[in-house]
């Protein structure tokens, strides 16, 4: 019997490219998303564009077009998910400073970014021990899953990078003397970004996956994959693996912390209250108020409704906006 295909898809782009015009495109890709309902974010700002969004696949590949119809983005990449429900409540288009914030200005990675290497051609990059491999991720991320030899910076946002290059460029530190140097992040957008930083501060051989940890995973045969853990991703999908088949986490409704098998089964863990990151963060108003929201959400379910259930203020997602990296990346980060 042939598979049933899933009636939405959900499709994260990003580009860097110079968009002085960019508060112009805002009301009439606003107007043009909520036309065809689609739904989710996308960001504009004067170095391009980052978002993520879902919808009936015509409609999702109609706001496609109607971007590329600009020939600015006659090159925007995009990454597709087919899912079998609307993964986000409303469609937003916001105006910010950066469509990834880092907070360092005067970097273009349109001009400036390092040099692509292929899914294919990373083991053999990463193999060699004289390149310092990073994950340009957070620490949450990082934690799930991440690649052999992989330095973690344990950031919390993305704007922590800057300080930890810094920190790491002098004397004893992992990029200290280290000519050649490797970055990796979960759909490329970060990776772009980080890039551009190394190499105006002097790094000469900067290199970043194309396509990010999601084309590595859709590429790479698993047997031959240097990939350790799941690939965190910013939507309902929590994590994914090898193929992009659905990882092993689900998301903590309180804190929106990824949770593995582990927090799953411990006594913190309590559905849509809270688990072990969060527990005993809350006061008892706010945990009464949270069991009821999931209650509200169990019952929407049964009936077939979706349920706005309000994002916890201090949580990762509620740091975070959609956009290429799977669903999500660094916003007020």
């Amino acid at each position: 019997m042939d598979s049933v295909t899933p009636p939405f898809l959900t499709v994260a782009l990003y580009q860097f490219v110079d968009l002085p015009d960019c508060a112009m495109l805002r009301v009439p890709l606003q107007a043009l998303c909520d036309e065809r309902s689609v739904r989710g974010m996308l960001l504009l700002a004067p170095e391009g564009i980052n978002g993520t969004i879902a919808g009936a696949p015509t409609d999702v590949r109609a706001v496609l077009a109607w971007l590329r119809s600009d020939a600015r983005f006659a090159n925007l990449q995009h990454k597709e998910a087919p899912t079998d429900r609307q993964p986000f409540y409303r469609m937003r288009v916001r105006l910010k400073r950066e469509i990834v914030t880092l907070g360092v200005p005067g970097l273009n990675p349109a001009r400036n970014a390092g040099t692509y290497v292929k899914p294919q051609d990373w083991n053999a990059l990463i193999d060699d021990p004289a390149v310092v491999v990073v994950d340009t991720r957070n620490d949450y991320e990082v934690g799930i899953g991440t690649f052999e030899r992989a330095v973690n910076p344990h950031t919390q946002t993305f704007a922590e990078f800057p300080a930890w290059v810094a920190a790491q460029s002098q004397p004893g530190g992992v990029l200290a003397g280290k000519p050649r140097v490797a970055m990796f992040c979960t759909g490329g957008i970060r990776c772009e970004k980080s890039t551009a930083l190394l190499k105006s501060q002097g790094f000469e051989e900067v290199f970043h996956l194309e396509g990010g940890i999601l084309k590595y995973l859709e590429t790479v045969q698993k047997e031959e994959s240097r990939w350790q853990g799941d690939c965190f991703v910013f939507d309902e999908r929590v994590s994914v693996g090898h193929g992009l088949a659905p990882g092993h986490h689900q998301l903590c409704r309180s804190c929106r912390m990824p949770l593995g098998e582990a927090e799953l089964a411990s006594p913190h863990y309590v559905r849509g209250v809270s688990c072990p990151y969060c527990h005993g963060t809350r006061t008892p108003e706010q945990e009464r108020a949270l069991a009821e929201r999931q209650r509200q959400m169990d019952l929407a379910d049964q009936r077939g409704q979706a349920h706005l259930g309000a994002r916890q203020p201090g949580s990762p997602a509620a740091r975070t906006v959609p956009s290429n990296e799977g669903g999500s990346e660094d916003d007020s980060a």
